[in-house]
């Protein structure tokens, strides 16, 4: 599903097991406060009220708005106490996208699905977003966010080389090959915090 790119920015410096990386875990955000508060405000705009979410790459938080209530919220991630923790998921698995890209859920599930700051570690994007896409309804969106903060060992290459608007072209591609239309850029960064850079993609 990659044969276009590279296959030299998809390796990383560590390609020992994901499951041994995120075996401990990480109760921390990897953004600051202000860019958390901006991608909140963000969700107010993209997430309808009722709508079902698939939290794709997730953790402890969701950084959904507190007072709007959502249908079901399904996380999925690599680290079972983190996802626990979460306190809007109304389910969730441990799964690792990288040794299987296919998405445990049936085709038309979801409304939208939401990647944030972890973009960065799929090796095989392409055919994650792909099934992504089938487990999506017809009027479905997703919205990847990215930052400039990553773990180096486990981070693609594209995403330690490429300066942010080659990778924001770079996920824009992604999404492209793997079927989502009406594809745009946002940039809703606060001032002097750390950047948010939004891509997001119509079904």
């Amino acid at each position: 599903m990659k044969e276009s790119l590279p296959s030299a920015l998809f390796e990383r410096a560590d390609e020992s097991a994901d499951e041994l990386f995120y075996q401990q875990p990480r109760l921390v955000t990897h953004i600051d406060d202000a860019t958390i508060a901006a991608l909140t405000q963000f969700y107010r705009e993209f997430l309808p009220a009722g709508c079902d979410l698939l939290d794709l790459m997730s953790s402890w938080i969701s950084h959904l708005p507190e007072d709007v209530a959502y249908g079901r919220v399904a996380g999925l991630g690599m680290n079972a106490e983190e996802l626990a923790a979460n306190t809007r998921l109304s389910d969730y698995l441990v799964h690792n996208l990288n040794v299987q890209p296919q998405l445990p859920y049936p085709p038309a599930s979801f409304d939208r699905a939401s990647i944030v700051v972890s973009i960065q570690y799929l090796t095989r994007p392409i055919e994650v977003l792909t099934s992504l896409h089938d487990v999506l309804r017809p009027d479905g969106a997703v919205c990847i966010a990215m930052s400039h903060r990553l773990f180096p060992t486990k981070a693609i290459a594209a995403f330690r080389q490429l300066p942010p608007a080659q990778r924001l072209q770079l996920v824009a591609g992604y999404l492209n090959q793997a079927g989502f239309t009406d594809i745009h850029f946002l940039d809703r960064s606060p001032p002097g915090a750390d950047p948010l850079w939004l891509v997001t993609g119509q079904v």
